[in-house]
């Protein structure tokens, strides 16, 4: 598979849209299956975080005072990610953020996300949540660290994507699993998806 940019936010809340800002990010590139690099760090927005995230975190107001300023963290990771295939789980609410926390820095994404969380849905339907934790413990992998925190559910979520290539190859015979592929998987219906690796394989 292509090379991908495994992002993970933790946030004051659930939107951008009501002020919501991040307080860290953590990226895992992942290249051949295998992690090659990683950017993790906490982010100061100046936004205070309620007590109930502070729980659910760990991250309290304290640490985010002496982190860097949040356009520093955003420069430098964006930096980091270049024009990479951009991948989350539950990509709709990291790539709200994404954007938002770039357009401050006055940048705009270029590329698409990929999300493992629909991909899980249509690959492993039997799973009893996929809520990230409820996935790792169904696939039996690893658990990377404390849930709620940005490089261990990067790092979750990275080991998710190559178990879900894994099914696709050795469900479906796919040979080539692109970043392209995974946006085409994400977007159909499951009724439809042998149809669509069907005619992926034909075109191969």
């Amino acid at each position: 598979m292509d090379v991908v940019a495994v992002i993970d936010f933790e946030t004051t809340g659930l939107s951008p849209a009501q002020g919501d800002r991040a307080t860290e990010i953590a990226v895992v590139i992942l290249q051949d299956g295998k992690v090659v690099d990683r950017y993790q760090s906490l982010m100061n927005a100046g936004v205070r975080i309620p007590s109930f995230i502070e729980a659910l975190t760990g991250i309290s107001n304290a640490m985010i005072r002496s982190a860097p300023p949040a356009a520093e963290v955003m420069r430098e990771v964006a930096e980091f990610v270049g024009d990479t295939p951009l991948l989350a789980h539950n990509a709709g609410f990291d790539s709200k953020f994404w954007d938002a926390e770039l357009a401050r820095i006055n940048q705009q994404r270029q590329q698409a996300f990929a999300c493992s969380l629909l991909l899980s849905r249509r690959l492993f339907p039997q799973a009893p949540s996929h809520k990230l934790g409820a996935l790792i413990e169904f696939a039996n992998l690893p658990v990377a660290g404390r849930a709620h925190r940005a490089l261990a559910d990067a790092e979750m979520a990275a080991s998710l994507i190559v178990r879900l290539e894994e099914e696709l190859r050795r469900r479906y015979q796919v040979r080539e699993v692109s970043h392209e592929l995974l946006c085409k998987i994400q977007s159909v219906p499951k009724a439809k998806l042998e149809q669509c690796l069907a005619r992926h394989q034909a075109a191969c």
